[in-house]
């Protein structure tokens, strides 16, 4: 029995070596893991398996740098304007300067001519000054006359020239007498000595004529100066003049006033008038003079104080308190005479010019024919200014 469990032994050497060397492997293999399920499938210990990043958060988004907007233009600087070039003008009137050119003088030292583009010279007239003839020639641009009738006269006698606007439209000439001379119409004349200048006799001539009367119903009709004396001293029983005298007019305190214009005979005065070539050729600058002039004399209807002291500033020779008393007398003309009614101030009515013109035919005024209504006055530049 013993030596077939050896012979066995000695067989099996091979397989007893494999056995031990199984069960080695088998307690190392023991002695290495838990005790947990996963140990006995796990043949080898594994190096863990690198952990994978985690995704990365999408880093927040920068705004996209905004482009810039678009540079708004700058404005442009306005071009520097071209200076405007003037015009001289001169400015003739047909006497002395008085309240008669308050609002030129108003006008030019606001500098109101200037930016209608005119530096205005104003010539004053007087007894050996022709203005008529300074304006038809050139030398002046722009002319001045007290009364209408010489406008139509002037005309009549072939002088290149038209009335284009008037400053007053009742004229301010009128009849005086003592107070205890009634003078309340034409009618009360009859009888009385009526003494009046050279430049007026036609003047009396008119208001006769109008109202039915002849020299012969006068006392007689004297030619005077312009001093009020004869009146004064009774050599004149009515004397003539212009309403706005007021500094002659003061010497008679307590008198009777009629005006030539409520005595039926519509004249204008202070008539603004240029030669024909002017009014064809520089429409623009008398349109331009004429709105300058007209803002100034409406400054002196409504500061007639303040105006009057440019009139002072401009000729010192002048008196203030005469010419303040004078210009409201004036202003007051022009305000009741309806300016706005005509269409503004320089405005007239084409019936009273051409009843004027008719009124100096008839007394025989004219040497040769009539003249036409439009050779002697024009809208145009009265127009033109409106525009």
């Amino acid at each position: 029995m013993r030596r077939v469990w050896v012979k066995k032994v000695k067989g099996s050497r091979w397989l007893l070596v494999l056995a031990l060397l199984a069960i080695t492997a088998v307690f190392a293999a023991g002695c290495g893991g838990d005790d947990d399920d996963d140990s006995a499938s796990q043949g080898a210990v594994q190096e863990p398996a690198a952990e994978e990043p985690a995704p990365e958060e999408p880093a927040a988004e920068e705004p996209a740098p905004e482009e810039p907007a678009a540079e708004e233009p700058a404005p442009e600087e306005p071009a520097a304007e071209e200076p405007v070039e003037l015009a001289d003008v001169t400015y003739q009137l047909g006497w002395l300067a008085d309240n008669g050119v308050l609002g030129e003088v108003v006008a030019k030292r606001m500098g109101w001519y200037e930016e209608e583009g005119i530096v205005l010279k104003i010539d004053p007239g007087g007894p050996s000054i022709d203005g008529v003839a300074q304006v038809a020639s050139g030398r002046a641009l722009i002319g001045q006359l007290s009364s209408s009738p010489s406008a139509m006269l002037a005309v009549s006698q072939g002088i290149p020239l038209q009335v284009f606007a008037v400053g007053t439209p009742e004229h301010p000439y009128a009849f005086f007498s003592k107070g205890d001379t009634p003078l309340d119409s034409p009618q009360d004349m009859r009888g009385l000595v009526v003494g009046t200048q050279a430049t007026g006799v036609i003047l009396v001539e008119a208001l006769l004529a109008a109202n039915g009367m002849t020299r012969d119903d006068l006392g007689s009709l004297e030619t005077v100066g312009g001093d009020i004396t004869p009146l004064l001293t009774d050599q004149v029983d009515v004397f003539t003049g212009w309403v706005t005298n007021v500094g002659q007019l003061s010497q008679v305190p307590d008198r009777n006033t009629l005006r030539l214009w409520d005595a039926g005979v519509p004249l204008y005065a202070h008539i603004y008038y240029a030669a024909t070539d002017t009014i064809g050729n520089n429409p623009e600058v008398l349109a331009g003079w004429l709105r300058a002039t007209a803002r100034g004399w409406k400054f002196a209807t409504e500061n007639p104080e303040e105006a009057v002291q440019m009139l002072i500033d401009e000729y010192p020779d002048l008196e203030f308190e005469s010419q303040l008393a004078g210009a409201q007398i004036l202003l007051g003309i022009k305000e009741n005479a309806g300016v706005d009614a005509l269409g503004g101030f320089g405005w007239f009515d084409l019936d009273v010019w051409q009843e004027q013109i008719d009124r100096w035919d008839n007394l025989g005024q004219f040497d040769a024919d009539a003249p036409a209504l439009d050779s002697v006055v024009t809208t145009a530049i009265l127009e033109a200014a409106d525009r």
